[in-house]
């Protein structure tokens, strides 16, 4: 190999590297917010049915403790995302709904896409809670794309 095949294949090999790098780091990201994204996109769905969202109710269908549901509302505060009163109902913030408007719009183009290629619906809607926190919105588009022609 010539030197300049060498530096060739090191440059490849180091963006190579940094790109695996950047994925994984966007992996991390999208795990810190889904736990927020999901509370939120709750949050709205719950004062969507109820007219409010109680904390009961929120461990309730998140499948956790109620500890666990005050910590996380706790960072929701704190994130600008919820505000909330002591034994009181949860309420969006402007940007809560924003975010929950976004969590629902993204999770409801993948749901279409998966059931787009035939799986059956209650497949589809546990894959899509988990796939709508990882996708790219190139890949998001693209989802919407292929749903719309099916």
């Amino acid at each position: 190999m010539t030197d300049d095949e060498n530096l060739e294949s090191t440059e490849a090999e180091a963006r190579a590297v940094e790109s695996r790098a950047e994925a994984f780091i966007g992996v991390r990201e999208a795990r810190r917010s889904e736990v927020a994204e999901d509370y939120v996109e709750l949050i709205a769905e719950l004062i969507h049915e109820n007219g409010e969202a109680r904390p009961v109710d929120i461990a309730a269908r998140m499948g956790v403790t109620a500890p666990t549901v005050a910590k996380t509302l706790g960072r929701l505060a704190r994130d600008g995302l919820i505000t909330r009163a002591k034994y009181r109902s949860v309420f969006l913030t402007e940007e809560g709904r924003a975010l929950a408007k976004e969590c629902r719009h993204r999770h409801e183009i993948v749901l279409r896409f998966l059931l787009s290629l035939g799986l059956d619906p209650e497949t589809a809607e546990r894959d899509a809670e988990g796939i709508e926190h990882h996708v790219s919105e190139r890949t998001l588009a693209l989802f919407a794309a292929f749903a719309q022609r099916s």
